[in-house]
C-alpha cells in the first residue's frame, strides 16, 4: 500500500480515507476519468493541502471529499463512515454535520448579519434559537469578529467575510475544515491574515484541507499532496514545519 494510505504519526484517529477512488463522467458516448485510483488517509488533526493547475481532478477530488459527489468506484470513509454510495439525503446531512466548508465566493447572504449568517447551519440543523445565537456568537469569537456580529457582509471588508465564512463553517463542530480556494478573492494582506486563522484553528487541532492552485498557498499546510491528470503523484512536496 503506498505512503498515502499510511496513518501520519501522532494521529489520534482517521478523518479521510480514500481507498481505489475514481469518478467517471459520461457525456454522450465520450467518458472522462476525472480521477485514476485515489489513495489517501488524513488523520485528526492534520494540516494538508491539495495543489494542482486547472483540469488537474482537484476539483472533483473536493466534491467528493466534501460529499457533494460520490466515486463512480472505490471507497471514501469519512470520519469512520463509509458514504462511497450514499443517497442525496444522507450525503446533505453530513455536510451540515461533519464538514465546514470555505469557498472562494464566500457564500454569505447579504440581507443577513454576521450572526445570523454563522447561525444558519444550525438552523438547518434543528438547534433551537437562543442555542444558535450562543454557539454563533461563539464561533465569531474564535475567528476575532464579536465585535461585527451584527454587521452585514456589505459592511466588511473580504478577509472579514472570509473570517465570518470560517465562523459559519466551525459552528457545528465538524470532523474537519474543507476549504476550496480560501484566499482566491482575496488581496495579499487578507490573504495572510485568512491563512494565519487556519493556522490557528490548526495550532488548536482542528482538521483542514486545503484545495489552491497556488504554490505559495499550499506551502502554509504540514502536508501537501499534487494532484496531476487524476492521480496523487508525489506524497510530500513541501510545506511549513
Amino acid at each position: 500500500m503506498s505512503d498515502l494510505i499510511t496513518r501520519p504519526a501522532g494521529a489520534a484517529r482517521t478523518v479521510i480515507e480514500l481507498e481505489a477512488v475514481r469518478k467517471t463522467y459520461a457525456t454522450g458516448a465520450t467518458s472522462v476519468e476525472a480521477l485514476r485510483g485515489i489513495d489517501l488517509t488524513i488523520g485528526e488533526g492534520e494540516y494538508v493541502a491539495v495543489i494542482g493547475p486547472s483540469g488537474s481532478g482537484k476539483s472533483t477530488l473536493m466534491h467528493i471529499l466534501g460529499c457533494l459527489d460520490v466515486p463512480s468506484e472505490g471507497r471514501y470513509e469519512l470520519a469512520g463512515r463509509d458514504v462511497s454510495h450514499l443517497d442525496e439525503a444522507a450525503l446533505a446531512q453530513i455536510r451540515n454535520q461533519e464538514i465546514g466548508f470555505v469557498f472562494q465566493q464566500f457564500n454569505l447572504l447579504p440581507s443577513l448579519s454576521a450572526l445570523r449568517n454563522v447561525a444558519l447551519p444550525l438552523v438547518y440543523a434543528g438547534v433551537s434559537a437562543d442555542e444558535r445565537e450562543r454557539r454563533a456568537r461563539l464561533a465569531l469569537e474564535r475567528v476575532g469578529l464579536s465585535d461585527r456580529a451584527d454587521h452585514r457582509p456589505g459592511e466588511l471588508s473580504g478577509g472579514q467575510q472570509q473570517r465570518v465564512a470560517v465562523a459559519r463553517a466551525l459552528v457545528t463542530e465538524p470532523s474537519m475544515i474543507l476549504a476550496d480556494e480560501p484566499t482566491g478573492n482575496l488581496d495579499s494582506v487578507s490573504s495572510a491574515d485568512v491563512l494565519g486563522l487556519f493556522r490557528e484553528l490548526h495550532d488548536s487541532g482542528r482538521t483542514i484541507v486545503l484545495i489552491t492552485h497556488e504554490q505559495q498557498v499550499a506551502a502554509e499546510a504540514d502536508r501537501v499532496l499534487a494532484i496531476y491528470d487524476g492521480a496523487i503523484r508525489n506524497g510530500q512536496v513541501g510545506g511549513s514545519a
